[in-house]
């Protein structure tokens, strides 16, 4: 795919979500996938069959939760190449965002990424979520990475305050794994249907919120 057409596959796609981006939000959101099939190889960044399939399983994936990010400093927690955190920060340019992974690599070029795109509110972080712990309250928690929801929620409890939102991003629901959640564990309302634009595979949105450790009556 040309990068003509994949500006415009991305620009449609913004249309059939309901974002209308900022100037120059479309040329950063592009640039970073740039910088992926440049750097993918050497930072082990994402599987090459995924490389003609950023825009729709990627960016567009990643803004599709945007209208359910509230304001305020957000933590991407095992963000990988940077999703969904780089397209959020991209699209909120006013707001913090915290994108952490253990793989050193992938920190790394993020962080250049975040230098080269001009982006001020993206902190690249390298290590363990388990043991991150910044002087900063965050308002909403994002995760494309966790196998299960009740892993998202033990690994990052000690992150999230009482209006911490966490946004956990999943494929096929397994009614299941709502039910094995633990009593401090709460979901703020229905999981969410998300109809990515291309993309021929379900998609939901859960958002929890979480009782602090010292809450916990287990």
């Amino acid at each position: 795919m040309d990068t003509r057409d994949e500006r415009r596959l991305l620009e449609s796609g913004l249309d059939v979500l309901g974002l209308a981006p900022a100037d120059g939000e479309i040329d950063r959101l592009l640039g970073h996938l740039a910088l992926i099939r440049k750097w993918s190889g050497a930072y082990n960044l994402v599987a090459p069959g995924e490389l003609e399939h950023l825009v729709t399983r990627h960016t567009l994936d990643s803004l599709g939760i945007l209208p359910h990010v509230g304001p305020g400093p957000l933590l991407d927690v095992g963000t990988g190449a940077g999703f969904p955190g780089m397209p959020l920060a991209i699209a909120r340019p006013g707001q913090d965002h915290w994108l952490v992974d253990s793989a050193g690599k992938k920190i790394r070029f993020l962080a250049n990424a975040a230098r080269e795109l001009g982006l001020d509110n993206v902190h690249a972080t390298h290590g363990r979520v388990e043991r991150f712990s910044p002087a900063v309250e965050f308002s909403t928690i994002t995760s494309r990475a966790f196998s299960s929801l009740t892993l998202f929620a033990e690994t990052v409890r000690h992150l999230a305050g009482p209006a911490t939102r966490l946004l956990a991003m999943k494929g096929r629901l397994d009614p299941a794994e709502l039910d094995a959640l633990p009593d401090w564990a709460r979901l703020d309302g229905d999981p969410i249907r998300l109809l990515v634009p291309g993309l021929g595979a379900e998609r939901h949105l859960v958002i929890m919120r979480l009782a602090p450790p010292d809450n916990d009556n287990d």
